[in-house]
């Protein structure tokens, strides 16, 4: 009996620890990753402010050839929204919605996940040009974790779990553009 009283302290302690450990540690992160695509700025900003093309590019679009998919409203306009419903636990459900277009420079978007676990989370495409015929484009996604979930970003480099999607995706993307390969925008 003793021993399972000392077990139970001991088991309380660690919690106690942890959830204090919570309440300082940071609830957001945020991962940018960018490439040069060797195309004008307007020809990469012209296909990228169309959503139903990121489905080409993203890995995470990539990641269930069975996920389904639907559109509502006008591809390249704010409040036009790609929803995605899968099996697999690593794509899940949710939608993304461009909330904002600044013509020729930046998409905003709103990704609302709802399965596994419900969370919304910012993220944007930017493109920068270089010269007449480069271009930088960045992509980001920023993302918090509530407490006491918090702790998980004390054990997970989201740079590395995101970024390295992120980066997949750019450069996915550099070979479509930069190919002419599957340029035609859906519409």
């Amino acid at each position: 009996m003793k021993i399972l009283i000392n077990v139970v302290i001991v088991l309380v302690v660690i919690i106690a620890a942890l959830l204090i450990t919570a309440l300082f540690t940071k609830k957001s992160y945020f991962v940018e990753k960018e490439i040069v695509i060797n195309k004008p700025k307007n020809e990469v900003f012209d296909y990228v402010k169309y959503l139903k093309n990121q489905n080409k590019y993203s890995k995470w679009a990539n990641m269930d050839p069975n996920m389904q998919t639907s559109f509502r409203g006008t591809d390249g306009t704010p409040g036009f929204i790609s929803a995605w419903n899968s099996n697999q636990k690593n794509v899940g459900k949710g939608e993304q919605e461009i909330k904002k277009i600044t013509a020729g420079e930046r998409i905003d978007y709103e990704i609302r996940f709802i399965k596994p676990f419900p969370s919304t989370a910012p993220s944007y495409m930017i493109t920068e040009s270089l010269n007449a015929h480069q271009t930088k484009v960045k992509w980001a996604f920023a993302g918090t974790m509530t407490y006491p979930m918090n702790l998980m970003l004390l054990f997970m480099d989201m740079n590395k779990m995101i970024g390295d999607d992120l980066q997949v995706g750019l450069t996915n993307l550099k070979g479509i553009i930069e190919n002419n390969a599957q340029m035609a925008q859906i519409n």
